[in-house]
C-alpha cells in the first residue's frame, strides 16, 4: 500500500471542506457551480493560480502554490511592504483582464441585504445600535455606480501567497465575477488598514478611500450571520467586529 501523508483539515463546514495531503489540496463542495467557476476562472486570469490536478465531483484536487500567505485576519502580517505592493500590482492586472460571465451582487441587492442584516443585528442585540447605524452610514459609500471588472470576489489575506516580494499564487476562485474593483482591495486589507497604502501604491491608480472603508463596513455588517452559522467568530481580536468599532 502507498504511504499516505498526514491529512490536514483546513476548512470544514456544512457547505464545503478543504483538506491538504502533502502538496495536494482536496476541495469538496456541496455546490458544484462554485467549483465550475473556480476551475474556469483560474484558466482565464493573467496571474499565478494553483494547477488543477484532477476533478471528480464533488472533489477538486489542486497543487499547492509556493510561498506563504500574506498573513491572517487578526494577526500582524509578516509580509514586507513590497510584498503588499506586489499584491496590489497583481490585483490591477486581474482587474484589467477580459470580463468573466458571472456577476457579483449589484447595488440594489447589496442595499437590500444591508438593510436586513443591520435590522437583525440591532433587533437581536448582537451589536449596539449606534455602532450598527454609524457603520451603515459608512457602508453607504459603496452604493454608487461602478464600472465592472474581473474580481476575485473573496480576496482574503490568506488567499494571496508571496515569496519574498513576489506574488506566487492566488487561491480560492469560487466567487470570481464581474464586480467593483475596490471590493477586492478592501477585502484584502480588511483588518490590515496599515497595509492599504502599500496595496494602493502597487495598484497604481487613484483609489477612493471612502469606498474602501465603506466596503470594510459593509462586509463586516453582512458577514455576521454566515460566520455564526459556520462556526467562525467575528468578535475575535482584529476580526469583523473590531473593524466595525474602528469606524466609530
Amino acid at each position: 500500500m502507498a504511504v499516505v501523508e498526514e491529512v490536514e483539515v483546513l476548512v470544514a463546514h456544512r457547505e464545503r471542506a478543504t483538506l491538504r495531503v502533502g502538496d495536494v489540496f482536496l476541495k469538496v463542495d456541496s455546490d458544484q457551480r462554485r467549483i465550475d467557476v473556480e476551475v474556469a476562472a483560474m484558466a482565464m486570469v493573467p496571474i499565478p493560480t494553483p494547477a488543477v490536478l484532477w476533478r471528480r465531483p464533488p472533489v477538486l484536487a489542486v497543487a499547492a502554490v509556493p510561498g506563504t500567505a500574506l498573513g491572517r485576519l487578526g494577526e500582524p502580517s509578516p509580509a514586507s511592504p513590497a510584498a503588499w505592493a506586489a499584491a496590489g500590482a497583481a490585483i490591477r492586472k486581474l482587474h484589467e483582464a477580459p470580463l468573466p460571465p458571472w456577476h457579483a451582487p449589484g447595488r440594489d441587492e447589496l442595499a437590500a441585504q444591508l438593510d436586513v442584516e443591520c435590522h437583525a443585528l440591532i433587533r437581536d442585540g448582537v451589536l449596539p445600535a449606534d455602532l450598527v447605524t454609524r457603520n451603515r452610514e459608512v457602508a453607504g459609500a459603496v452604493l454608487r455606480p461602478w464600472t465592472p471588472v474581473f474580481i476575485h470576489g473573496d480576496l482574503q489575506i490568506t488567499h494571496v501567497f508571496v515569496e519574498g516580494d513576489e506574488v506566487t499564487g492566488v487561491i480560492d476562485w469560487s466567487e470570481a465575477a464581474q464586480g467593483d474593483a475596490l471590493f477586492d482591495l478592501a477585502i484584502l486589507t480588511l483588518g490590515h488598514e496599515e497595509c492599504l497604502a502599500d496595496v494602493v501604491a502597487g495598484y497604481g491608480t487613484d483609489v477612493d478611500l471612502d469606498v474602501i472603508r465603506g466596503w470594510w463596513a459593509l462586509r463586516s455588517l453582512l458577514a455576521f450571520r454566515w460566520l455564526a452559522e459556520h462556526g467562525f467568530d467575528p468578535s475575535a481580536p482584529g476580526c469583523e467586529f473590531d473593524v466595525l468599532r474602528s469606524r466609530m
